[in-house]
């Protein structure tokens, strides 16, 4: 009989062998290890960063933060095209889309812009180090810290497993929101002079609540319907979109209703 730790050994072997071939040989991709140990280091950034800065200055980080920003908007913009034309070329369905798992240039064109998205999710953690850098301390709310470690270990799923299929409209969408994001972030970089034309931050959040309620309905439907696609990825992004219209839905409610009847 199998011991406990044998089951586990069963279980991780499971999990390295089980994936994507086409993807296992990508960065970050074939153990999950290297990207717990990312997020491990994620944790201890947010638990020991505030404290080592308690005692100094915010750091300026202007030159970096406009590159930063302005780069995001570039990446997010590419990934929106990779996914809109390898969808579109492949005939993918919206409705329904198993995973191609071919060598073709069109499954292996979708399968890449997955692997951006996901790395692009790790290149995301620093937003949070520069939060810390610039002692904006109230930033690091549950619903930044939550959003942005688990979209890692999303995404890693998701190109180890899936890379493509369904996924492609959640890594649609998501581009496409963080295109009008990181152009707001850049923006707002550039310096106090720009915020008079920043007033569209509330319709920001309007558009992140509003993606995260696409994709519940569409992998919602995607549950009860006969669709060559694994249902515990679509319980998963189901679960996981469902907490995130919650957590964002309480941010705006705090960040502009609440505010607004103060003011009145």
């Amino acid at each position: 009989m199998a011991t406990t730790w044998q089951k586990i050994q069963l279980f991780y072997q499971g999990v390295l062998d089980n994936g994507d071939k086409r993807t296992d040989s990508w960065l970050l991709v074939y153990s999950p290890v290297p990207i717990t140990c990312i997020f491990l280091c994620y944790l201890v950034l947010i638990w020991v960063g505030p404290k080592l800065m308690a005692q100094r200055q915010p750091v300026n980080l202007k030159p970096v933060l406009i590159i930063y920003n302005f780069a995001m908007v570039c990446l997010s913009a590419y990934m929106f095209y990779e996914f809109t034309a390898s969808s579109w070329l492949a005939n993918y369905s919206i409705l329904c889309q198993p995973v191609d798992y071919n060598t073709s240039p069109l499954a292996m064109r979708m399968a890449t812009v997955c692997w951006w998205f996901f790395f692009s999710k790790v290149i995301e953690l620093s937003d949070t180090l520069f939060f810390i850098l610039r002692k904006k301390n109230s930033q690091l709310t549950f619903l930044h810290v939550y959003h942005h470690g688990t979209m890692i270990f999303n995404w890693w799923a998701g190109v180890k497993y899936v890379a493509g299929g369904q996924s492609f409209l959640i890594g649609l969408i998501n581009s496409l929101v963080h295109v009008v994001m990181y152009l707001y972030y850049g923006l707002a970089a550039l310096g106090p002079h720009m915020q008079q034309y920043l007033w569209w931050k509330r319709y920001l959040t309007s558009l992140q609540l509003l993606q995260f309620f696409i994709v519940t309905i569409h992998t919602s439907y995607n549950l009860f319907t006969d669709c060559d696609f694994p249902d515990s990825m679509n319980a998963v992004v189901f679960a996981y979109s469902l907490s995130l219209i919650v957590l964002f839905r309480n941010f705006y409610y705090q960040s502009y209703l609440t505010k607004k009847s103060k003011q009145t």
